[in-house]
């Protein structure tokens, strides 16, 4: 009896050939599917409940690209539940796993201390602040936490909301306006762009870390505009480096632009005390306008924030959408931020690990020969692919060997730049580390000696 194969996506066994027939051919998903008026006198066609979805081209091609991969035996890496903790471990379906998977930077998701208070602010405050902080949501515990992230960044105040990526939507999207430019990394998070685009105001992307072409933009554009905003990153995210933020400063302050560094990933990771990419460099936090960052890597919480000077958080507080129209942080969160931001004062050790860490994997994945890119081998350090399904496939291989490293691809990435991205923590070993170098070099080995992308999807369809 002939085995039924699952369906994928919610594509039936007849469906997933068709799209595959499709995919050998070449064809593409029309771009305008607007239906035409009824001529008139005719009878209306029949109401449908709701939309149909799948008759998207954007959709049917992600149903076409799963369909791809269950062709070509590729198991989706994504969405895998957690049993427990992520720290330098990870159970996965009742087994461990060493893993990079997670950026619980400096181990304090899970620390007794941060639990206790988290705890401690339920059994006070209930789960939920039930209202905007504008309103009735305000609690003492907001104003410690910001207090707290003000002194970390060496900032007059700060500002809390209950999400990293409409921290940069609602910040970027209320302070500029048509008329004004905004210069970015071509590598920013997407909170960044999103928050560019819903400003309406110009954007011009300047090459990854070029800033003799960021200062040829400003040169070239400055007096055009009323306000200028140039935004970049503590540390990247896709490749683990930074930028130059002593000329960053230099620029901005030469062409009257304002800066914003999202400090996402480099709060905890940069600087001797973990205090960022300004304690790295010896940056006066006060020369630069606004530095945004997050709850949920260093601080071991959800949320984001941006620290700034007392004028512009109090103007944030009274007029910015995302704050103003969204519920106050929740107690166990904001507790639990709190007192991660408490003992990263207390034990700068936890930053001391984490770079040594970093080093030993970069010094460790450059002698094995894996293309780590760009990185400066800090929390974030990638392993480069090169195609998609290449990257997937060695996710997927290193799994079965015990280890958890998830796979960035396109369009996160470019196709050619698709990588396995690895989180260093302040948890991980040096014994782990080179224990899981050695497997990826070795795994890698075995998926280039599978062929191209394109040679897998051949063998696949004969």
């Amino acid at each position: 009896m002939t085995e039924k194969r699952p369906s994928l996506g919610g594509i039936a066994s007849g469906d997933r050939d068709k799209l595959m027939d499709s995919v050998r051919a070449g064809r593409r998903a029309g771009r305008d599917r607007r239906p035409a008026a009824p001529a008139a006198g005719a009878e209306a066609p029949a109401k449908r409940r709701a939309f149909d979805f799948t008759e998207l081209p954007q959709v049917r091609q992600l149903q076409m690209q799963r369909a791809a991969a269950e062709m070509m035996g590729i198991g989706n890496p994504f969405f895998r539940p957690h049993d427990g903790l992520a720290a330098g471990t990870t159970t996965i379906d009742g087994k461990v796993y060493d893993n990079f998977a997670s950026y619980n930077y400096v181990g304090l998701n899970g620390h007794p201390e941060v639990i206790a208070a988290a705890q401690a602010a339920v059994d006070t405050y209930g789960v939920s602040v039930s209202a905007s902080r504008v309103v009735a949501g305000e609690r003492p515990i907001h104003r410690q936490l910001e207090e707290a992230l003000a002194r970390i960044h060496g900032t007059e105040a700060a500002v809390v909301m209950v999400s990293g990526h409409a921290t940069n939507v609602t910040t970027i999207g209320h302070l500029m306006n048509k008329g004004d430019l905004i210069l970015t990394d071509q590598l920013v998070h997407n909170s960044i762009a999103e928050g560019a685009r819903l400003s309406g105001a110009t954007r011009i992307n300047f090459p990854h870390d070029d800033l003799d072409a960021l200062e040829r933009l400003l040169a070239e554009n400055r007096h055009k505009y009323e306000h200028v905003l140039i935004v970049v990153e503590g540390l990247y995210s896709m490749d683990g480096d930074f930028p130059d933020l002593r000329r960053v400063v230099k620029l901005k302050q030469a062409y009257d632009a304002w800066l914003l560094v999202d400090e996402a990933h480099s709060i905890g990771v940069l600087g001797e005390t973990g205090r960022g990419i300004a304690e790295h460099y010896g940056v006066d936090p006060n020369e630069v306008e606004m530095w945004m960052g997050t709850l949920s890597k260093t601080f071991s919480s959800c949320g984001g924030y941006i620290a700034a000077s007392r004028v512009l958080c109090d103007y944030l507080k009274a007029t910015a959408p995302g704050f103003v129209f969204s519920v106050g942080l929740s107690p166990a969160l904001t507790a639990a931020a709190t007192k991660s931001a408490e003992l990263l004062e207390r034990e700068p050790e936890r930053v001391a690990r984490l770079q040594a860490n970093g080093q030993h994997f970069l010094k460790a994945a450059k002698a094995a020969g894996l293309d780590t890119g760009p990185s400066a081998g800090y929390s974030v350090v990638p392993v480069i692919v090169g195609d998609s399904i290449g990257a997937v496939t060695l996710a997927n291989r290193l799994l079965e060997r015990g280890v958890n490293a998830l796979p960035i691809i396109f369009p996160a990435v470019a196709e050619k730049a698709a990588r396995l991205r690895f989180f260093i923590t302040s948890e991980h070993t040096f014994e782990q580390i080179d224990r899981v170098v050695a497997i990826t070099a070795e795994e890698l080995d075995g998926v280039r000696a599978g062929g191209s992308a394109v040679e897998r999807l051949l063998k696949a369809t004969r």
